[in-house]
């Protein structure tokens, strides 16, 4: 489904349960209407893939051609994907404070992608403190950790502070709000990595599926982003080859807004701006032809050409 959608990466999330909470969380009963046991434990041993299961999930990955890896929700969990070879650790909004975890896994010396949900920026210059002199290859993501998220209170204006705050790093997005539209936002204000939950249903059991994105929305999603990646385009202003046909067309010109005399001195007001034909001065230069000396007579209407104008130098544009 991720492949035929467009995505470059399918994410899942590892846990060592008993090292990602200690008994008496697993011992909590969990009655919510999302439960697949009795207690926190037993609903997390439901849902959690073995380690063949994720060895089977990367070769198959692999087979269809994009990259497969997980979040290690835990030491043991980053253990175990560092064994499987993923090409990137993600590091969940959960264990961005968790300095000790983050120390351990930068010296794994994998690329990583850091969610910032729950997140202070003080904590998150700490972060970039911890892990840049051991790994300078990783990201920041911006993040709100709320399922389904609500758009005021996704802050898209945080990515461009942790671009201004960190300038040498990536920032991207991981979003938890409802359809595409933000996310493609992220995108237009320079996300390089773009995170969102997939489900094959909403309806399921389960808060995420809620915030997550069905297979023709994330279709849709990352035609949207393609779509925005070209129209990023260059920084740089200028008459483009595809706009030369309505520049010919409608481009506007300096004519004699009155009839003018040969060997007069032009004025500003016996001139005047409109589409001409043939085309002479561009409307810019309409200043620059004040005080210039014509060399012969013009018609009222008649389009100013260099012709006419004597000593005109050309500027160029650079």
């Amino acid at each position: 489904v991720l492949q035929d959608c467009g995505a470059d990466c399918a994410k899942f999330q590892k846990s060592e349960l008993e090292y990602k909470f200690n008994k008496k969380a697993l011992e909590r009963p969990y009655t919510s209407k999302h439960s697949w046991g009795k207690t926190y434990g037993e609903h997390k041993r439901h849902l959690e893939f073995s380690h063949d299961q994720y060895r089977e999930l990367k070769k198959y990955a692999e087979e269809i051609g994009i990259f497969f890896t997980a979040s290690g929700m835990d030491e043991m969990a980053v253990e175990f994907l560092h064994e499987l070879d993923v090409p990137f650790f993600k590091v969940g909004s959960g264990d961005t404070n968790n300095f000790p975890y983050l120390e351990k896994t930068a010296k794994k010396g994998r690329p990583m992608v850091i969610s910032s949900g729950m997140q202070s920026m003080k904590t998150m210059h700490q972060v970039y403190q911890i892990v840049k002199p051991i790994n300078p290859n990783f990201c920041f993501l911006q993040c709100t950790s709320a399922y389904p998220l609500q758009p005021e209170d996704v802050n898209l204006r945080v990515i461009s502070a942790y671009q201004s705050a960190f300038p040498d790093i990536p920032i991207g997005y991981s979003g938890h709000e409802t359809g595409i539209a933000i996310s493609v936002a992220a995108v237009a204000m320079g996300a390089k990595v773009l995170e969102r939950h997939v489900t094959l249903d909403k309806t399921w059991k389960g808060s995420d599926h809620q915030a997550s994105l069905e297979p023709d929305e994330l279709a849709e999603l990352v035609k949207a982003i393609r779509t925005v990646e070209k129209a990023m385009g260059s920084p740089i202003k200028q008459l483009l080859p595809c706009e030369m046909a309505c520049n010919e067309k409608l481009g506007k010109s300096v004519v004699a807004k009155v009839a003018i005399p040969e060997g007069a001195v032009l004025t500003l007001d016996m001139l005047t701006v409109k589409v001409g034909e043939p085309k002479g001065f561009p409307p810019e230069s309409i200043f620059d032809l004040v005080g210039q000396k014509v060399k012969k007579s013009i018609e009222e209407d008649e389009t100013i050409t260099e012709q006419i104008v004597e000593n005109h130098v050309k500027k160029v544009k650079c």
